[in-house]
């Protein structure tokens, strides 16, 4: 029985890598150049800015959505959705990792529906796998807006004083119990915040400030089997080494929300030899899994040689706060 869950786990990874305005647009579109590594080439490649038909009339007040892509691992990427957010509230916000499904096309999975992100020049068409799906699309927007549609890419930087200033957003909910998860940029600093709605004595509204971090997702699951869930939002560092962070709530007999512990990586000394951050963490089952690469000595920060290593946690019970606990970790070939 362990070593089927363990390999699912190890089966869900490899799916899983193979789940001041201005300021915010460059931490929207241009993280690389952000994190002083040198901008990527985008003209032969998939990542950059697109945008809809209403772009190119947007000084004439017309409403525009725009899709951001940016890179992530060799089998995924990140997709934000923002549109203008000046003249009223934006229309259409969505964020996720979206997984290679074929050659320039890429898929994310919400609610069981699978959204499909086509690659084709210099455009995407963004539409549902089922044709009887497509209604999924009007979710992420308001007023009868949807997110199919093509779009075009462009060279420039969207519009600073347009667009919507929001770098993470994502609902999530379980049992019974709803979760907004947000985060800004505020003169360097990015702002998370984290409510709940469904909570039976008093709900979580919290702001936590996040010193050189970028929310990148977040995860819903009850990880203890105790009828709540527990929500893990994930952030990456500014800069190249791209150090991953977990940071954990658990709801208490759906009553209140409370933060959970997440030991930092760099201080076990069971794992923390070669690491070098570049971390990727999903939920597989019950269990909360990091990888990330390792190094050897004289290991250029661009090319680990030592291959890949996977870490399990489980959740459990604390003296002040429920913790996460190393469960078991594998090594293997990249």
């Amino acid at each position: 029985m362990m070593k089927r869950i363990f390999l699912i786990a190890f089966l869900g990874f490899l799916l899983f890598s193979c789940d001041q305005k201005n300021q915010v647009v460059q931490d929207q579109v241009n993280s690389s150049e952000k994190n002083g590594e040198p901008e990527k080439d985008t003209s032969s490649s998939i990542f950059g800015n697109y945008v809809d038909d209403g772009y190119a009339q947007k000084e004439e007040g017309y409403d525009w959505v725009a899709v951001m892509v940016k890179p992530r691992t060799d089998q995924s990427i990140f997709i934000s959705i923002r549109s203008r957010a000046d003249r009223k509230n934006p229309t259409c916000t969505f964020d996720a990792i979206a997984y290679l499904q074929s050659e320039n096309t890429y898929e994310v999975s919400n609610g069981g529906k699978r959204i499909i992100f086509a690659f084709e020049g210099d455009q995407i068409q963004i539409i549902t796998e089922n044709p009887a799906d497509r209604d999924a699309l009007y979710f992420f927007c308001s007023g009868g807006a949807t997110l199919e549609g093509t779009y075009t890419k462009i060279s420039e930087v969207l519009d600073a004083d347009q667009i919507d200033p929001t770098l993470f957003s994502k609902d999530l909910n379980l049992q019974g119990v709803g979760f907004n998860v947000s985060s800004v940029r505020d003169e360097g600093i990015t702002k998370l915040t984290i409510f709940t709605f469904g909570l039976k004595e008093q709900e979580y509204n919290e702001t936590i400030d996040l010193i050189g971090e970028q929310v990148v997702n977040a995860e819903v699951e009850d990880l203890d089997s105790d009828g709540s869930p527990e929500l893990l939002v994930y952030t990456q560092s500014d800069g190249s080494g791209s150090y991953g962070q977990v940071y954990a709530f658990s709801v208490n007999n759906l009553k209140s929300m409370s933060q959970a512990y997440f030991p930092p990586t760099s201080e076990n000394p069971k794992i923390s030899q070669g690491y070098m951050g570049h971390d990727e963490f999903a939920l597989v089952e019950t269990y909360l899994v990091q990888r990330f690469p390792i190094y050897l000595d004289g290991d250029p920060n661009a090319n680990p040689s030592g291959g890949i290593r996977q870490v399990s946690y489980k959740l459990i019970p604390g003296e002040a706060m429920k913790k996460f606990e190393l469960y078991q970790v594998n090594e293997f070939e990249k």
